[in-house]
Order: C-alpha cells, then sequence, then structure tokens
C-alpha cells in the first residue's frame, strides 16, 4: 500500500467499509430504493423532496409508511406517531451495534452521529462483519459503509427518479413489491426471539382488516395492535411454559 497506508489504518478500514455497498445485502436495499422512487414518483412527490427523504429519513419503511399516511390523508400528528413507533425497533440494534464498535476513547457525539445511519441493512452488516476488524478500527468501519450506504441510494433516487415515472404499471409494480418484502425478509430473518414472528403474521393480517375500518389509522393501528397481540400472546406462552416446568 502507498503513502504508509497499512492493513490497520483507519483508510484502509473506511475504505474497507465502502466496498460493503458490493455486498449482496447492499445491493438488495438498492433495488428497494428503486421500487420506493417508483412510489414516490407516481405519489407526485418532486424529486428534490425525495432525495432529502432518503438522507434524513434513512430507514426505509419509515419513509414508506410517512409517504403512505400522506398519501392516505393521515394528519400530521398520525403521520409522526406512526414513524415514531416504526422507528423505535432500531433503538435495540443500536444499544447492541455501539459496544461491539466503541472504544474507551470514542466520543459520545460520534456515536450519536453514526447511529443515524443504523438500519436493517447497515445493523446486519456490521455484526456479521466487525468482529474480523480491529476494535480500533470498527467505527471508521461502520461509517464508511453506512456513509456510503446513504449517500449511494441518495444519488441512484435522484438519477432514477426521472426514469421510474416511464415505466409500465407492471414494472414500478414489481419494484415497488420488492420494498415490504426486502423489508420483511430482513426482519425475519435477523429476529432472535420467536415474539418478533408472531408480530409480523399479526401485522400481516391486521394491515389490511384496519385498511378497511379505519383507512386514516391503519398503519399505526395494525402496529400497536400487531405487537401488542403478539407481546401479549408471547406472554401467555411463555407463563404457561414456566407453570409446567
Amino acid at each position: 500500500m502507498k503513502n504508509g497506508e497499512t492493513a490497520g489504518s483507519a483508510r484502509h478500514w473506511f475504505l474497507a467499509g465502502m466496498m460493503g455497498i458490493f455486498s449482496l445485502p447492499a445491493t438488495i436495499l438498492m433495488l428497494s430504493f428503486v421500487g420506493f422512487c417508483a412510489f414516490t414518483a407516481q405519489a407526485g412527490i418532486p424529486v428534490e423532496q425525495v432525495v432529502f427523504m432518503v438522507g434524513a429519513v434513512w430507514a426505509l419503511p419509515a419513509k414508506v409508511i410517512l409517504v403512505s399516511s400522506i398519501l392516505g390523508g393521515a394528519n400530521v400528528l398520525t403521520a409522526f406517531i406512526a414513524v415514531t413507533l416504526s422507528s423505535i425497533r432500531l433503538m435495540p440494534m443500536v444499544a447492541a451495534l455501539v459496544p461491539e464498535i466503541r472504544t474507551q476513547r470514542t466520543p459520545t457525539w460520534l456515536l450519536l452521529l453514526l447511529s443515524h445511519f443504523v438500519a436493517i441493512t447497515a445493523w446486519v452488516f456490521a455484526m456479521e462483519r466487525v468482529q474480523s476488524v480491529p476494535r480500533e478500527r470498527r467505527i471508521v468501519f461502520f461509517a464508511g459503509f453506512g456513509i456510503t450506504l446513504v449517500l449511494a441510494n441518495m444519488t441512484l433516487v435522484g438519477v432514477v427518479y426521472q426514469f421510474v415515472t416511464e415505466f409500465p404499471p407492471i414494472v414500478a409494480g414489481c419494484l415497488f413489491f420488492l420494498t415490504p418484502v426486502y423489508f420483511l425478509a430482513s426482519i425475519w430473518s435477523s429476529a432472535r426471539h420467536p415474539v418478533i414472528y408472531v408480530a409480523l403474521a399479526v401485522g400481516l393480517v391486521a394491515g389490511p382488516v384496519f385498511y378497511w375500518i379505519a383507512p386514516e389509522f391503519d398503519i399505526l393501528l395494525a402496529g400497536v395492535g400487531g405487537g401488542t397481540a403478539a407481546w401479549l400472546a408471547e406472554r401467555s406462552w411463555r407463563q404457561r411454559k414456566e407453570a409446567r416446568a
């Protein structure tokens, strides 16, 4: 390597993180963003707002919920609550990742900054690979991947926006379908507790039901109701198991 760059240098590990953009998880996410771009284009949201949304509201499901709430006629408060509830799931991911990448000298402001890039793809990618990275370089490794992933998707959305508007409806529909498929597959594969599987199943059933009953609050009700029902079911199952033991 040139200019004194070594295998343990910060530059080396930042570039190693950047190369994660060519991984399968990153590729699937970028394809999903093409589908999201088609969704926003058909919804009539200007491209500059979509690009800003990609960078500011990083988690893809949160963006889908935000746009869906707007199209469904939900008020600002309802949309805010729905997006907030969908993003609460990222808190345990941050709590699990931070001990793996920080050192005693890592400033808090840097951890807070990098937490913005924590979503399913970045979290799964980092948790699978940071063990092979020297601890003092894990921050720059994750920063390289997270920053590159966000900027790549912002660029992708800005470039393809004008083309997806010309896609046949069936093509746009298939591309957008990648978004929920990716979301469900990622959550399912990264789940570490049975209650998550139950919550997904209940949510899939409750979503269409609540859309028919209360279209303006369908996502919020399905999320809160599905999660609560899953928690109660899992708690009841655990209590019966402990009683039998």
